[in-house]
C-alpha cells in the first residue's frame, strides 16, 4: 500500500520531503507533481523502479526516460551539451520543457535510448519537485503518469493513490498541477527538432 503525503504546493514541509526522499533512497517508486502533470520517479540506479515504471505505463525499450534535475550543475553530469545548446536550454529553464541530449557515461545503459545513446533531461519550476531533487542530491528518473489507453495524465493525488496503491510506494499530493505534458525538444543533432508541443512555448526552437 502506498504512503500518502499531503504537501503544500509552494512551501513543502521539510519533514514530509525528507520522508519521501528516504523512500526513494530505499529503492522506492513515487508518484509526484511537476509543473506539467504528475510523474513517476525513482533513483537513477534503481533497476527495479525503472522496470516498474515500464510495467505501469507499458513502455518499450525505445522510450526516452527523463532525468529531472535541480539545476545546470546536475544536468551537466548526465548529458553532453555544447555552448550553443547551453544558451538555448539556459534561456528556457526552469520550465515545462524536456530536452533530448547525448548521454554521458553517468547514465545507466537501460535508461538511454538503445541506438542513439540519448536521454531526456529537464529542470522543472514546481516547488515540490525542486525540494525533492534538492534533498535527494541527484536527478530523479521520471516518466509522465499517463496510463495505457488513456488520453490524459492523472492530475489528482487521491485518484493516483486509489488506482496505483499497490504499484507505487508513495504518492506526493500537492494539489492539481495541470494536464499538459512538457514540450519535448531533440537537441542531439545539428538542428533542434520539436518532437512534442506541450506546456512550453516551442517558438525559441523553431
Amino acid at each position: 500500500m502506498a504512503r500518502y503525503f499531503d504537501v503544500h504546493p509552494d512551501n513543502p514541509q521539510p519533514r514530509a520531503i525528507g520522508q519521501v526522499v528516504a523512500l526513494i533512497n530505499e529503492g522506492g517508486l513515487i508518484a509526484y507533481p511537476t509543473d506539467s502533470c504528475y510523474a513517476l520517479g525513482c533513483k537513477v540506479g534503481n533497476r527495479d523502479g525503472i522496470e516498474r515504471i515500464r510495467d505501469i505505463r507499458k513502455l518499450d525499450d525505445k522510450h526516452h526516460f527523463t532525468l529531472v534535475c535541480q539545476d545546470f550543475a546536475q544536468l551537466g553530469q548526465y548529458v553532453q551539451i555544447s555552448n550553443s545548446v547551453f544558451r538555448l536550454v539556459k534561456a528556457t529553464t526552469p520550465g515545462s520543457y524536456t530536452f533530448i541530449l547525448p548521454a554521458t557515461r553517468e547514465v545507466p545503459r537501460q535508461l538511454a535510448h538503445p541506438k542513439k545513446r540519448t536521454i531526456g533531461v529537464r529542470i522543472p519550476q514546481h516547488a515540490v519537485t525542486q525540494a525533492i531533487v534538492a534533498e535527494l542530491g541527484e536527478p530523479l528518473v521520471s516518466s509522465t503518469l499517463l496510463l495505457p489507453g488513456e488520453a490524459e495524465p492523472l492530475t489528482e493525488g487521491w485518484e493516483i493513490k486509489e488506482r496505483l496503491d499497490h504499484q507505487v510506494d508513495a504518492v506526493v499530493d500537492a494539489g492539481e498541477c495541470g494536464t499538459i505534458p512538457t514540450t519535448v525538444i531533440d537537441l542531439s543533432e545539428d538542428e533542434p527538432q520539436i518532437l512534442r508541443v506541450g506546456a512550453g512555448d516551442p517558438t525559441p526552437f523553431e
